[in-house]
């Protein structure tokens, strides 16, 4: 049974978590224009992690799913998804967990292992070198999307982002705020994490060339990759057993 839960942002927005499971706690962080339920339940891999002994908690970002979705810029200062996971940890009181995130969540997880968050081990997902030192430049191929809705050609790119930001409900204007958020993660910051890393990509993902030196990058990093692209992969069968063999 999966259990739906609230928590207050450090600035005190109202976020949406949900958790499945009994053991050993993993927080999963979703990935842009997605939510828990989508990236995590839907697929099974929640189901699948739950099944290994692990308490799955996956929160709703900021601007996604279940959680507020102001338009106030006020309300989205920089690296803040970072500050709304160390909320999630402090409302409850996680100090011994694993954490993990795909896409967007990955460079969340990355952004806390910056700032300190110390996991068991942690898993970064759907993501490569580019995507972390790099991610304000990433959010402008999204700025481009969220500002041209509907002028793109059918079977694009960022016509399929567009379907899929339709299919799940996003709040344009709030997850545009959201790109004002991303905060660049400088090699040097990478060099510093001492955390256990797994770095996942579908082996047609755009990023899977860069992965490989994401996880050079890091001082204690395993790299795999599963089947499928971007999209393919967050959905298929094997990114829940590749966290759940890595976890152990």
């Amino acid at each position: 049974m999966v259990i739906e839960g609230r928590f207050p942002g450090r600035d005190g927005v109202e976020l949406a978590y949900r958790e499945v499971g009994q053991g050993r706690p993993l927080v999963l962080i979703h990935g842009y224009f997605s939510t828990a339920r989508v990236n995590w339940v839907a697929y099974g891999h929640a189901a699948e992690l739950a099944g290994r002994g692990h308490r799955v908690i996956m929160p709703d970002l900021r601007a996604h799913g279940e959680s507020a979705k102001p338009h106030d810029p006020a309300a989205y200062p920089p690296d803040v998804l970072a500050d709304d996971g160390f909320a999630l940890l402090e409302h409850l009181g996680l100090v011994d967990y694993d954490l993990g995130g795909y896409s967007l969540g990955a460079r969340t997880v990355v952004r806390m292992l910056v700032r300190g968050a110390t996991p068991g081990r942690a898993i970064v997902a759907g993501t490569g070198v580019e995507g972390i030192v790099a991610a304000r430049r990433r959010g402008e191929h999204f700025r481009r999307i969220l500002t041209e809705l509907g002028t793109f050609e059918r079977g694009s790119a960022e016509w399929k982002a567009e379907r899929f930001l339709r299919a799940v409900g996003g709040d344009p204007v709030a997850l545009l705020r959201l790109l004002d958020t991303f905060v660049d993660t400088s090699p040097e910051e990478l060099a510093r994490i001492t955390t256990p890393v797994l770095v996942l990509v579908g082996d047609g993902d755009d990023d899977q060339g860069t992965a490989d030196q994401l996880a050079a990058a890091l001082p204690v990093a395993e790299y795999r990759t599963i089947p499928g692209d971007h999209m393919s992969a967050g959905a298929g069968q094997d990114l829940g057993r590749a966290i759940g063999e890595y976890l152990g």
